[in-house]
């Protein structure tokens, strides 16, 4: 990416400016505000600029109005379109196809994700790798520093969503009084409206995601009298007091800057039952608080569309026979058809055993089929595999091509929301781009200057650590000697060119879908989900390398459960087995996706934070064990009891810069929590 890119930024949302405005000139662009369509016309005049990013709703004229009209002049420039609305296929078609639009961002977004599609705008090969840093800058830093300090950046971010929230009284203030008003006074009615939407779109930028919710559902309910017609006003005032109670506890509904928005709203996980059986929703609920997964039910399809317009829900299980034969099949067409739902994962659920039911299911979209009556087990493994399909990680795709026109068409054809691409134009450097991105996916073009796609192939499955990375060959030969030679150099697949887009991203899920499952498998441990000791230590040190190079602290966390052989003794060892699985539950439910969770062994378990200190790792770790000693557990015998932990932190590079060192460390560290009393936590 070339520093000087310059991007014209058009948003009326001043607030929403000032934030990712700031977060894309310290990524190295320059950028040209715009407020209105005129303002934007008059940079145009006398500046080019590299790439536009358009809000869909502008003073006197809609986004796509604008591009219209740019698109006289400037046919090819780069366009995202950012808007709340849109969200349909035909929209999508009429922007993407009709007005050239690279990308529909839909609001609200954080300035990270913004930043990722503005990268792809210019993204062709993957630039050269930086020069090493000097030996100096990774030495620690000196006592005096503050190794849990915030980057400037993210200084800069802090700074920006605090001085927003304290805004949020002012702003809800003032669209009060516009509202009272808005009955009787046009003017005030649109100021309202606009009002609104701009906290539906900004808000969950800067991180207050239950105010841009609710933001959202006045939108709604003020849209009808926006448009000339009459709206509900009572519903009107009940969607204003709702809006007015989240913003008026913003810390309550904010979150981190470095944690998606949708996965901090529900923690554990929210998973929708769909059963006209009370029985059966009186037994979810109740498997949901056991087993860390938060339930919401609904008897009817009408009702579970109101639960999803109210809140973020993981998945769905539905009755196949809901108040009908066949009844759950229509309930999951309309949920998927709510706005910001195609994809919801589903699964059915139902005491028939024939292939019909399971047939019409899969046509319906679902992944798991459960029969009745589900186990226990059943139930928490398929609201897991509904969470993990919906929050699911970004996949990192490397392409090796030294065609720079074949990356750009690879990386067109799959980075999406949940897909990031990068390019490389020579095979040489694959190795430390292997290292440097940890991809899910390689896809090798077979004819490079110098090693060609064979010769790397059998290089890579000779190396462990690569041995079992998807790797695809991209090829314009077909035959059968062909086919053999791919699969004996160790390539899982090939595509043929040219190559379809359709085809290209449904074999690179499948390959990276397999691949994660298989992987899953082999690394985390049964009764707890967690990774165990060996992978947690490859990703450990994988963090390590991510903290010196990004010159931020790692903490090392090591948990014990305390008086554990004495749980085992006077409850039962299935009590014991049910303890575990709380807590590595619980430690996989209330940590950032980046952070490292595993079972080291018996009653052991480990996390890594990356760019947390002493203190704040302290803070973190103290919060998830208060939340384990208000547990409830149930012994074999049926009575009650409590359990606590003891832990002993180390952090890097202040304790140590390998992960042998930061164990031992950290071992000792919690030796000393228990010998002085146990639970407690010793840094």
């Amino acid at each position: 990416m070339s520093l000087a890119k310059t991007l014209l930024f058009l948003e009326d949302d001043k607030d929403l400016q000032l934030l990712v405005g700031a977060f894309l000139r310290e990524r190295g662009y320059r950028v040209e505000h715009a407020r209105s369509a005129s303002e934007a016309r008059a940079i145009l005049e006398k500046m080019p600029v590299d790439a536009a990013i358009v809000d869909g709703l502008l003073p006197g004229m809609t986004g796509a109005d604008f591009i219209r009209e740019l698109r006289q002049a400037q046919p090819t420039l780069p366009i995202l379109f950012a808007s709340a609305f849109w969200k349909d296929l035909k929209s999508h078609e009429m922007l993407t196809r009709q007005l050239g639009v690279a990308r529909i961002v839909h609001k609200p977004y954080r300035p990270e994700e913004l930043a990722v599609w503005v990268d792809q705008l210019f993204i062709k090969t993957l630039p050269a790798l930086p020069p090493p840093p000097p030996p100096e800058a990774l030495e620690s830093p000196s006592k005096e520093a503050d190794p849990g300090a915030l980057d400037p950046l993210a200084a800069k971010m802090a700074a920006l969503n605090a001085e927003y929230g304290a805004k949020l009284r002012e702003k809800m203030s003032h669209l009060g009084e516009l509202l009272g008003r808005a009955r009787d006074e046009r003017e005030a009615l649109e100021g309202a409206y606009s009002a609104t939407h701009k906290l539906h779109g900004t808000a969950g930028s800067y991180g207050f995601a239950a105010v841009s919710t609710a933001a959202g559902r006045l939108e709604d309910a003020l849209r009808p009298a926006k448009d000339g017609g009459s709206a509900d006003w009572g519903q009107v005032t009940v969607r204003f007091q709702e809006l007015a109670a989240v913003a008026s506890t913003p810390g309550k509904n904010s979150v981190r800057t470095d944690t998606p928005v949708n996965a901090t709203l529900t923690g554990e996980g929210t998973l929708l039952v769909v059963d006209e059986d009370p029985s059966v929703l009186a037994e979810v609920e109740l498997l949901g608080r056991a087993h860390v997964v938060r339930v919401v039910t609904a008897r009817t399809a009408d009702e579970a569309r109101a639960v999803l317009r109210r809140q973020w829900v993981d998945g769905a299980l539905i009755h196949m026979n809901l108040g009908a034969p066949m009844g759950g099949i229509t309930a999951a067409h309309a949920l998927r058809a709510e706005e910001g739902h195609a994809s919801l994962p589903l699964a059915f659920t139902s005491s028939e055993r024939g292939l019909e039911g399971r047939v019409a299911a899969v046509h319906a979209g679902a992944s798991l089929f459960l029969a009745r009556p589900f186990s226990a087990q059943d139930f928490v493994s398929a609201a897991e595999r509904m969470v993990a399909a919906r929050r699911q990680e970004r996949v990192r795709i490397l392409v090796v091509d030294d065609d720079p026109e074949a990356v750009t068409a690879l990386t067109h054809a799959l980075a999406s929301e949940s897909m990031e691409v990068v390019g490389l134009p020579s095979a040489y450097g694959l190795l430390d781009a292997l290292t440097r991105h940890r991809p899910d996916l390689l896809l090798l073009d077979v004819r490079m200057p110098g090693p060609n796609g064979f010769d790397l192939c059998r290089i890579l499955r000779s190396m462990p650590e690569w041995q079992e990375l998807p790797i695809l060959l991209i090829t314009a030969q077909i035959g059968t000697e062909f086919r053999l030679a791919a699969f004996q150099a160790g390539a899982d697949d090939y595509i043929p060119k040219p190559v379809l887009r359709e085809e290209l991203r449904a074999r690179v899920h499948a390959r990276v879908e397999r691949a994660r499952m298989a992987r899953d498998r082999a690394e985390r441990d049964a009764a707890t989900g967690l990774l165990l000791r060996r992978p947690f230590i490859e990703a450990m040190r994988t963090r390590l390398s991510e903290a010196q190079r990004q010159q931020k602290p790692l903490a090392l966390c090591f948990l014990d459960v305390d008086h554990f052989k004495r749980v085992n003794d006077q409850h039962g060892h299935m009590a014991g087995d049910r303890v575990l699985m709380h807590l590595g539950r619980l430690l996989a439910a209330r940590f950032r996706r980046e952070d490292v969770r595993a079972r080291w062994g018996g009653e052991e378990f480990v996390v890594a934070l990356l760019g947390e200190n002493a203190q704040s790792a302290r803070d973190i770790l103290e919060r998830t064990a208060a939340e384990l000693s208000q547990m409830r557990f149930e012994g074999d015998g049926g009575e009650s009891f409590h359990i606590t932990f003891s832990a002993g932190i180390a952090v890097a590079p202040r304790d140590g810069t390998t992960v042998e060192e930061l164990l031992r460390v950290a071992d000792s560290r919690l030796y000393r929590a228990k010998a002085n009393g146990r639970d407690r936590i010793e840094t």
